[in-house]
């Protein structure tokens, strides 16, 4: 009976052994399968953030109004030419590597009267168009940048007298008149600077007269009142050229800020002074 006993407790000892052993492998599996669920979760998670990372809309600005410069020695009329410029030949056209973005024409006009003297007149018209950039900010921004540089840079030209600055209404959506004296040793140059801002394009005039070899020096007045017209009308030369009308404002052909305002709600919606004194 005794060893009956005994080799009962062997075998329940042996048994429970067994049945421990084999609860081990089930373990590992249940811990295995927990583990692979657990990663797969994470794969899920990660794929929706990037999903949701490039469903995110990039950085947008409201597009630049003008997509185009006029050419650049047509901006006037054949007519102001020959009251602001009566003796040049022709227009000289400025290097740019993209003259939808960047261009100039420049005029020199010579009135030799002999030993009565000679009257001087030099012309520029220098356009620059600005595109909107997500980095840099709307074309018209980045115009009004360049405008108050204009501005600044005609008031503070070196070696000049009695600056006088002036805003003008009627001329894009912004302008400003800036003359100014330059002595030289040829005689006294009366300098006219008109910077003008359309949108995101910037027109800077330039307009300088003298009385060369005793000649009279031509009145500022009659100077400013000639750089202003021609101004405006290589305002217009930009708006009509991209196809905005004629007139001297905006793209409505008034000098409002309303039309940036258009560009950028229709975007929403989708989505040097370049002259050399003489």
């Amino acid at each position: 009976m005794q060893r009956r006993a005994q080799r009962n407790q062997r075998a329940k000892r042996l048994t429970r052994a067994l049945v421990c052993a084999g609860a081990v492998p089930v373990m590992l599996v249940a811990a295995g399968c927990s583990s692979d669920s657990g990663s797969e979760e994470g794969k899920d998670k990660a794929a929706g953030a990037s999903a949701s990372a490039s469903a995110s809309p990039s950085p947008t600005v409201r597009a630049a109004a003008y997509k185009t410069l006029p050419e650049s020695c047509k901006v006037l009329a054949k007519k102001t030419l020959e009251d602001l410029a009566p003796k040049a030949k022709a227009g000289k056209e400025g290097n740019s590597d993209d003259v939808s973005t960047r261009a100039s024409c420049s005029w020199s006009s010579l009135d030799n009267n002999g030993v009565k003297g000679s009257q001087f007149r030099w012309l520029n018209v220098s356009l620059l168009r600005f595109e909107s950039d997500a980095t840099r900010g709307a074309g018209d921004e980045l115009a009004k940048e360049y405008y108050d540089k204009q501005v600044r840079d005609a008031q503070a030209a070196e070696g000049a007298r009695k600056t006088e600055a002036e805003p003008l209404a009627g001329t894009g959506d912004e302008a400003t008149a800036v003359r100014y004296e330059l002595k030289k040793k040829e005689g006294t140059f009366k300098q006219q600077t008109v910077v003008a801002r359309v949108e995101n394009v910037v027109v800077t005039l330039d307009y300088n007269g003298a009385g060369l070899a005793g000649d009279r020096t031509p009145s500022a007045d009659d100077l400013m009142k000639d750089a202003k017209k021609a101004a405006a009308e290589a305002v217009a030369a930009v708006t009509k050229a991209n196809g905005a009308g004629s007139g001297t404002g905006g793209p409505s052909g008034s000098p409002s800020k309303s039309p940036s305002k258009s560009a950028s709600a229709s975007t929403s919606a989708s989505a040097e002074k370049a002259s050399s004194k003489s």
